[in-house]
């Protein structure tokens, strides 16, 4: 059965492609890894609902390829002085795919629903806004509870993605899911579960001219074979995670692109260092003997043999793209004898046992294989514990574990990939690290909007956890896009979003 799914598919591509080149000349047809849960941005939670959300909604503010905010719906904004107060200034030419006019007053109609919607799931996200105010079509006014400085990051995301209020005032909360409407450069057409997502550009759109397809077809193919075999075919344009497997193969095709971008997230290696009764047998209470393990580790193997050169090594939880990112705090260089003097300095005599539990899928897999031998010349002896990745997480919270592997896909803002692993009893602590000044410093840098004054309480804080290392940062999460050679104008960014403002097909 299944695989006269993946057979119908790739039939029914090809003839896609073999229609009319005419008709088709301006359709560009996106191969997703999944299908989106719901198409209503203020109750999704999937990344690939994300992708589809950048060309149908607009936000308040969009992040450039450098992860600084820019302008999208609000033309500017400024806080306060004592930053409790956010204003934004709109932008006067917005339409809602309804031919409605986008302004404060339907701005804050999307605040008032994210904040009391059951099943919001932008409420947690949108927590320190007290009230919303619009005192004139053009002025929106955020009054905060307490300085946030991550409010303006949840604002690029969905929680500042504005759908018309005539799409949801007065009717089921499923509404939306079924025709969202929106104020972006493209609206809904249809949907087709597990088979497509149609949009068409909308016409009245202020930025229209630099948008250059007629229609979006985002086709969710969860086989990543499927996936590839059909952009070969040429009934997909484009396709987002490619299969690292796959990167030398598709560099290797003359009429496809390869487009890498280093994402926000990372992949990490953790310590239980005060979870229950194993945090206190292991090895690893000792941070010098954590240090150890990490200079066994050579980052660069991982990303050619594993990566196939797309795992590019990291050594802090900010990506070289985020303006947090400092170099000082680069990945230390395999050094084999230093690791051994260090485990001899903390009074361990080789072999020094320890289990490593990760998610068993194949690329952690072959993560954890190459840790354990390249950590066994330094006098480790790891025991590779795999099992299924929701319930290693249950493990790790629980403190049944001693070290594991573990992903994050990451966020805009710093706090998100910092403060929720390392802050005394955060919801992702499941080592349970702790460390006051580092507390101090990551709520010092929450509660405070100037970027530069930010650097440098994160800076001070990344100092302390270069010391300590409950985390060992392996590699920054890619988000791998192929496309054929016709697209021209895509620029992947960190946050992993396909933007088509200016992409094109070559003439």
């Amino acid at each position: 059965m299944i695989k006269s799914v993946r057979v119908g598919r790739i039939l029914w591509g090809l003839l896609l492609a073999l229609a009319s080149t005419c008709a088709l000349a301006q359709e560009l047809r996106i191969g997703l890894q999944e299908d989106p849960d719901t198409l209503d941005p203020q109750r999704a939670r999937t990344y690939v609902s994300r992708i589809v959300f950048t060309s149908l909604c607009d936000k308040l503010v969009d992040v450039d390829d450098k992860l600084h905010f820019v302008p999208q719906l609000a033309k500017s904004w400024s806080w306060s002085a004592d930053n409790k107060t956010l204003t934004f200034k709109l932008r006067g030419d917005a339409l809602f795919q309804d031919g409605t006019k986008f302004d404060a007053a339907a701005a804050k109609a999307n605040f008032d629903r994210e904040m009391t919607m059951p099943g919001s799931m932008r409420k947690s996200e949108i927590k320190s806004i007290a009230s919303v105010a619009a005192p004139d079509p053009a002025t929106l006014v955020l009054t905060l509870k307490h300085p946030d400085a991550t409010l303006l990051a949840a604002l690029s995301d969905r929680a500042g993605m504005m759908l018309s209020p005539a799409s949801f005032q007065g009717k089921p909360v499923d509404a939306v899911a079924q025709h969202p409407v929106c104020s972006g450069p493209y609206k809904f057409v249809e949907r087709v579960q597990n088979d497509r997502i149609v949009l068409q550009k909308f016409k009245r759109y202020y930025d229209a001219k630099d948008y250059h397809f007629d229609r979006l077809v985002f086709m969710p193919i969860p086989d990543s074979t499927v996936r590839l075999s059909n952009l070969r075919a040429g009934s997909l344009n484009m396709l987002e995670r490619l299969n690292p497997a796959d990167v030398p193969q598709v560099k290797q095709d003359s009429s496809l692109t390869f487009a890498p971008v280093n994402g926000l997230g990372f992949q990490e290696m953790f310590f239980n260092l005060n979870n229950g009764p194993m945090a206190q047998t292991s090895p690893f209470k000792d941070a010098r003997v954590r240090k150890a393990l990490e200079l066994s580790i050579d980052r660069n193997a991982i990303d050619q043999v594993v990566g196939n050169g797309i795992f590019p090594p990291a050594g802090q939880p900010f990506p070289p793209a985020s303006p947090y990112f400092n170099p000082k705090f680069n990945p230390p260089a395999r050094d084999v004898a230093k690791a051994k003097a260090l485990l001899k300095e903390a009074g361990l005599t080789p072999p020094v046992k320890a289990t490593l539990s990760f998610g068993n899928t194949t690329t952690s897999s072959s993560i954890a294989q190459m840790i354990q031998a390249m950590a066994a010349e330094a006098g480790f002896d790891l025991s590779l514990q795999p099992m299924e990745y929701a319930a290693m997480l249950s493990q790790t919270r629980q403190g049944n574990f001693q070290m594991a592997l573990e992903g994050w896909s990451g966020r805009v803002d710093p706090d998100g990939n910092l403060a929720l692993f390392v802050e005394c009893g955060a919801s992702f602590n499941d080592g349970h690290y702790c460390n006051a000044q580092v507390d101090k410093l990551l709520k010092a840098a929450r509660e405070n909007p100037d970027e530069a004054q930010r650097k440098a309480l994160y800076d001070q804080a990344q100092a302390i956890l270069a010391t300590e290392d409950p985390y060992i940062y392996l590699y920054y999460q890619p988000w791998p896009f192929a496309l054929q050679k016709k697209v021209l104008g895509f620029t992947p960014s960190p946050d992993g979003m396909i933007r088509l403002k200016g992409v094109h097909f070559a003439q």
